[in-house]
């Protein structure tokens, strides 16, 4: 098994994911842990699958079987489009809408003082709501129009803070885990993390990878309780390698 990623194996893989091309997506993947980038290139494999590319199945299947025994918020969710995919139960009930987990994830986890938003139901566009306020008038009714966007509360830190926590249970070196409880304790807790984790290259890639995983995972989570998925689409002009046009 491989360690972990290295920069390069992330910029591959994610330079698959944009180009949605699913042969190199495949190749990509056995860079690195898949325990790592399940949420990231789920809906990517999700794609091979449906489109049967030679691998595509053994990778969903070691993907279904990580998600299981992983068991983040949002796993479940993409283990039912895996299994949807590779033909093995229906298709879940959810509207296909392309946003960005990644953006969703930063509106769901603002400040409920300051943020939350908004995702257009046409483009999947994220929209602060600092950035969303109308003036008086018809644009403002439209801006209102549930037809037309899917409004998206600010929950705040407390989600970010376990990420923390369950982080340092992984941690293997006991005095960095040491380091690390005591740094999120009080006031400026994320700030003190932080900078506790980047004197220690490796475990502060590892705890973006771990919390990137757990955000996307809550957006997807979040958005399936909405009734919607994000979509499985073609970027590019279709080519032996190239992801199915819509939802799977």
């Amino acid at each position: 098994m491989v360690e972990g990623w290295d920069e390069g194996g992330l910029r591959a893989l994610r330079g698959a994911l944009h180009a949605q091309d699913g042969v190199t997506l495949l190749a990509a993947l056995r860079r690195g842990p898949v325990r790592e980038v399940l949420q990231l290139a789920g809906d990517g494999v999700a794609g091979t699958a449906a489109q049967g590319l030679p691998g595509a199945a053994e990778m969903a299947a070691l993907f279904l079987g990580a998600l299981q025994e992983r068991g983040f918020r949002g796993d479940e969710e993409l283990a039912d489009r895996l299994r949807a995919a590779a033909g093995d139960a229906a298709i879940p009930f959810l509207r296909p809408l392309a946003v960005d987990l990644e953006m969703l994830a930063m509106l769901l986890e603002s400040d409920p003082a300051e943020s939350g938003g908004r995702v257009a139901l046409s483009t999947g566009e994220c929209r602060p709501a600092l950035t969303d306020e109308p003036g008086p008038g018809p644009e403002a009714e439209e801006d209102d129009d549930p037809e037309r966007w899917l409004y998206v509360p600010a929950l705040g830190s407390r989600a970010g803070y376990r990420d923390m926590e369950l982080f340092i249970e992984e941690v293997g070196d006991a005095t960095l885990a040491n380091r690390l409880r005591i740094a999120i304790g009080g006031r400026g807790a994320f700030r003190r993390f932080k900078d506790v984790l980047a004197g220690d290259e490796h475990s502060w890639r590892r705890y973006h990878r771990f919390r990137d995983e757990r955000q996307r995972g809550r957006a997807r989570a979040w958005l399936a309780e909405e009734g919607y998925c994000p979509p499985i689409t073609s970027r590019v002009e279709p080519s032996s390698g190239s992801f199915p046009s819509g939802p799977v």
